[in-house]
């Protein structure tokens, strides 16, 4: 059933929410973030508006995307009078951040910040779209699941390290900042959820970002295995031995994918075919 306007609307299962209702972990991500009014802030997944209101009043040209239909016109209530809030119902997933931000924007000659608490069932897909749009951002402060942060964080060598963890190193500087309780969020989520910090860095020489993502995929397609076994059997080398391949960039066959630095993908990436 719709809600009717003067309803306050619920989370929704459907779409992985649950609403941060804590004051103290509003402050302290609004305090990560640091807003100015010169600042151009995109927030995805504003809910109810908890860190919204924050943002507005600090002045920032607040960009917010949401997609519930319930809760667009809670959030145009609350808001609206604010000549530096401007709302797109949209999905994450499928959001031009360069349109967007240039739609919305009261500040230019400036990159925008991102604020968000992401859905645990999307933030992965997410995370992945917003590497594609690094170049719009001076940083991101997320709030994800904790077991998704320490993975993306995770030093080589680390039983976390995976996948994501290569990808985002690539283009981002990772900070965790700190853990949020489940009792800061109604309703009560069954995880941990920690907040982390992505700054956009110059990537490392790749080909082809497509290239280099599908190199590490397959590396990681079973962890427990080596390198060596993960892509034996792969003809992403051509006639060259994967071996010697793979002892050419530095790097000891035996090795599981877990064990390898950003540096060492980036040399595997640059001699694949892909």
């Amino acid at each position: 059933m719709r809600q009717t306007p003067r309803t306050k609307p619920f989370a929704k299962r459907s779409f992985g929410q649950n609403f941060l209702t804590d004051a103290a972990c509003i402050e302290k991500i609004i305090g990560a973030l640091d807003p100015a009014s010169d600042d151009t802030i995109v927030e995805i997944g504003p809910g109810r508006g908890a860190l919204t209101a924050a943002l507005v009043a600090a002045g920032s040209s607040v960009v917010a995307v949401e997609l519930d239909a319930d809760l667009i016109p809670l959030l145009r209530r609350k808001f609206e009078g604010h000549a530096n809030f401007r709302l797109f119902e949209e999905d994450a997933l499928h959001t031009d951040f360069r349109l967007m931000i240039e739609a919305g924007s009261e500040t230019t000659g400036k990159p925008a910040k991102l604020v968000a608490n992401l859905p645990y069932n999307v933030s992965t897909a997410i995370l992945q779209r917003l590497i594609g749009y690094r170049d719009c951002f001076s940083e991101m402060v997320l709030m994800l699941q904790k077991e998704v942060v320490e993975r993306i964080t995770a030093a080589p060598g680390t039983s976390e390290r995976g996948y994501l963890t290569v990808l985002t190193e690539a283009y981002f500087d990772t900070e965790m900042l700190f853990e949020v309780p489940p009792g800061a969020f109604i309703p009560v989520p069954k995880v941990t959820s920690a907040v982390v910090r992505l700054v956009p860095k110059p990537g490392i020489e790749l080909p082809d970002a497509e290239q280099f993502s599908s190199v590490i995929s397959l590396g990681f397609r079973q962890k427990r295995k080596t390198i060596l076994n993960n892509l034996k059997n792969e003809k992403i080398f051509g006639a060259e031995s994967v071996v010697s391949v793979i002892e050419s960039c530095g790097i000891d066959p035996r090795l599981r994918p877990e064990d390898l630095t950003l540096e060492q993908w980036g040399r595997l990436s640059a001699r694949s075919l892909f």
